[in-house]
């Protein structure tokens, strides 16, 4: 029985226990990991499922089950079991839910891929990951970690709207950290703080770790010796990774509708913003330009439609600091009055779609990094990720880096380590003053959200960018 029949006769089989609607997701994946850890292989990983997924509609009520199960008598029990659970969650009153129109879709899509990333020898990557770790030992670093990993995934989606769309979608990333223990301090450096996409084994050979291995270990040395971020009121230059995890947690999370509906809140919280100011919001500085778009090539949260059988399409977040897009599923468009969904996706089989970010990202600005450094006279350049705290409306903020300069008369001066700050989301983006032009697709393979909790990959365009005004070296 093929995958497209099985999801066929799970979707039947639930229109014929009184479902209004119903789809059906078979998935196949295989999971690939490895960890290095002082010139030493630590753990190798490898997992392979295959599973079932039914969604069924009967009133206001959804139901959904899953089965590791292909064959034509599984599958039927699943649609069957998806609308007896729909129907008991209709004996609740509510509304019937309604879902914004999606044409009926025929089609595939697969992820680009030079070089699989699966068919690569072990004994190449191992080789990789022990050499590096090995550089970064012999350069001083007390611990030295590498790693990367792969997704394969296939997935068969049919609808009794009469979608039928198969994807493949490869996914991998790799990174590696130098660990200096000094008298009463460790620090942490990372290259390049975990970058992953939607593309084969080249996009790790264009990592290049081992022409990095011995700078961090370096790195990590002077930040032991460097001195401590002072607490100040100051100008804030952000290097591109630390700014998409800025953008994943304070704008990301923010225009999820689910979260905005109060949908979603025991993972995370809700959020802060109001749909009635959908469209006139003030979220930023005329420079901040939000898109969501899982169309680009390589990014992480790439895909060519939804589980829902919607297309992947470009839209606005936010258009010269105007909050104007969410991310949206069908039925919490329709409830919202809106027009879209197009972000619902489930982390496997077994797990209930819902709304999650794509690529979420700003677009380029005027400025270089030079430009903004060159434009400061007093202020703080940090970069990578090193910790994250935000309240459960995704509007108070606290990030650490792993790294920062003071910038003095338009050039960068001393290390500093421990770098934080800490800010309030709208007024820190309205904050910013200049954005650079040089824009990186950041990968994040590791968002959490819902119960049972699900592990969303999602992707970041973003580039530096100068805020005025920040808080830093908070460390309570």
């Amino acid at each position: 029985m093929s995958e497209f029949d099985a999801a066929a006769a799970a979707v039947q089989a639930a229109l014929d226990a009184g479902a209004s609607y119903a789809d059906a997701r078979v998935m196949h994946r295989r999971i690939e990991s490895m960890d290095a850890r002082n010139g030493e292989i630590e753990e190798l990983n490898q997992h392979e499922d295959s599973g079932l997924g039914v969604r069924a509609l009967v009133g206001s009520g959804w139901g959904f089950f899953a089965v590791p199960d292909l064959s034509d008598a599984a599958a039927r029990r699943a649609g069957e079991r998806a609308a007896a659970i729909a129907a008991a969650s209709a004996g609740v009153p509510g509304p019937t839910a309604g879902r914004v129109p999606a044409p009926a879709v025929s089609g595939s899509w697969a992820s680009p891929c030079e070089i699989d990333p699966l068919s690569v020898p072990l004994s190449e990557k191992g080789d990789l990951l022990v050499g590096v770790t090995a550089t970064m030992k012999r350069a001083g670093a007390d611990h030295a970690e590498a790693s990367y990993a792969i997704w394969d995934t296939r997935k068969w989606f049919v609808s009794s709207e009469g979608h039928r769309i198969d994807q493949h979608i490869r996914e991998c990333g790799a990174d590696m950290s130098a660990t200096v223990i000094g008298d009463g301090e460790t620090q942490r450096r990372s290259y390049p703080g975990g970058q992953y996409g939607t593309r084969g084994w080249e996009l790790i050979t264009e990592l290049d770790l081992p022409a990095h291995a011995e700078r961090i270990a370096d790195q990590a040395q002077a930040l032991v010796r460097a001195p401590q971020c002072p607490a100040m009121v100051t100008t804030v230059i952000l290097g591109s990774h630390q700014m998409a995890l800025q953008i994943h947690e304070s704008v990301g999370h923010a225009i999820e509708l689910d979260r905005i509906l109060g949908w979603e809140a025991a993972f995370a919280g809700t959020s802060w913003l109001d749909l009635a100011e959908l469209g006139s919001l003030r979220y930023g500085s005329e420079l901040m330009n939000i898109t969501i778009d899982p169309t680009i090539p390589g990014a992480l949260g790439s895909f060519g439609f939804d589980d829902e059988g919607t297309p992947a399409a470009r839209r606005d977040a936010v258009r010269n600091g105007i909050w104007v897009g969410v991310l949206a599923g069908r039925d919490s468009a329709a409830a919202a009055g809106l027009d879209y969904g197009g972000s619902v996706r489930s982390d496997g089989w077994a797990r209930l779609p819902m709304v999650r970010m794509t690529n979420v990202g700003l677009e380029p600005g005027p400025h270089t990094l030079e430009e903004m450094i060159a434009a400061t006279d007093e202020g703080i350049f940090m970069d990578t990720n090193r910790s994250w705290s935000i309240d459960d409306k995704r509007l108070n903020f606290q990030f650490g880096c792993e790294i920062a300069w003071e910038i003095r008369n338009g050039k960068l001066g001393r290390m500093l380590r421990n770098p934080t700050y800490t800010g309030i989301g709208p007024e820190f983006w309205r904050s910013m003053d200049m954005l650079g032009r040089e824009v990186v697709p950041w990968g994040i393979p590791n968002c959490g959200k819902g119960q049972p909790g699900q592990v969303g990959h999602t992707g970041h365009p973003a580039a530096p960018a100068r805020f005025t005004g920040v808080r830093v070296g908070v460390t309570g």
